[in-house]
């Protein structure tokens, strides 16, 4: 299954990628249940991010940055999920920031995901689409409406 998120912000591509770290990654958590950030390495190839979801359940969510990239009209950087809280049994998430004009930028997040069978899948879709929803309206509000 896939969802595609896109969010028009002010600041060039690749300023804009410069601040994926981890105080955007803080700025994006969700705010419905608690979690910990127990480890985040950056957003490049070889980087991990862990994290710990305390309530409304308890599981462990790692993953690691897969690849990075930049060209003359984008940058990008995938997340894929090592260890997943059930019942998500593959995760793959590419963050894509692409050249609008020289100071104007479109943030994309491009999810595929899966449960362990079609039925599942099915019913994570609409609580993963609600769950990254609100990432639009914070990417504007970080970096400015464009």
């Amino acid at each position: 299954m896939n969802i595609q998120l896109e969010a028009r912000v002010k600041g060039n591509y690749r300023d804009v990628m410069a601040q994926f770290d981890r105080k955007l990654f803080e700025a994006l958590a969700p705010k419905q249940g608690n979690m910990e950030i127990v480890e985040f390495t950056g957003s490049k190839e070889g980087d991990r991010v862990h994290i710990r979801f305390l309530s409304p359940i308890k599981a462990d969510w790692i993953s690691l940055i897969t690849e990075d990239a930049v060209s003359d009209t984008e940058a990008y950087f995938v997340d894929e999920g090592v260890q997943l809280p059930f019942p998500l049994s593959f995760w793959r998430h590419k963050h894509i920031v692409r050249k609008i004009t020289e100071d104007t930028s479109c943030i994309i997040d491009d999810i595929t995901f899966r449960g362990p069978n079609a039925l599942l899948t099915l019913l994570l879709y609409p609580a993963i689409y609600l769950g990254f929803y609100p990432r639009k309206r914070i990417y504007r509000k970080y970096f400015g409406e464009a």
